[in-house]
């Protein structure tokens, strides 16, 4: 499997799980925060749905000066928002991906504020460490935050104790119906 298709594999794999932890975020509530010096849950979710976006800029560009960016956060206003949201992301990482070859992973990329260099290294180790990891670290920051209002947690790799919970209870209610 070629450097891009395993990429394009985990992406889509992680997608979907990312997909069903967005699907539960109260935006009714995007302002709700845990703690004051946390993000609030509404930035957190967005930036969750965003960061796929990460993989196409760093695949088509050498690199992102922080000092230039004219970056300005939207919020969405709804799940299907956000979902179309993180869907518009993932497409252009996959687009992104599909189009590059296996040299261009060794490119260089750099992270810069005007003159002070943040990093530069690959584009392959860009991926995996800013986009993909950084992702699954802020996903896993807002399956907390989802604990923490009490809306069930869903599973990334397996199922979660809520998930476990909701089976034990719907084959409860199946055994009683059957013996009703």
């Amino acid at each position: 499997m070629s450097h891009n298709q395993s990429l394009i594999a985990e992406l889509k794999m992680e997608a979907a799980n990312t997909r069903k932890m967005l699907e539960r975020v109260p935006t009714n509530n995007n302002d709700w925060k845990p703690h004051e010096k946390s993000m609030k849950i509404g930035n957190l979710a967005n930036h969750v749905a965003e960061l796929p976006g990460w993989v196409a800029m760093t695949m088509t560009t050498d690199e992102l000066d922080l000092s230039t960016m004219n970056y300005k956060p939207v919020i969405s206003a709804s799940t299907e928002e956000l979902l179309a949201k993180l869907d518009e992301n993932v497409n252009k990482a996959v687009s992104s991906l599909e189009s590059a070859k296996d040299e261009d992973f060794d490119k260089m990329w750099t992270l810069r504020n005007g003159d002070h260099v943040i990093f530069s290294m690959p584009k392959k180790v860009v991926i995996r460490s800013v986009a993909y990891s950084h992702h699954y670290h802020h996903r896993g920051q807002l399956s907390v935050y989802l604990r923490l209002l009490d809306i069930p947690v869903p599973g990334m790799y397996g199922p979660s104790s809520d998930d476990v919970a909701a089976l034990a209870t719907a084959a409860a209610a199946a055994s009683e119906t059957a013996t009703a």
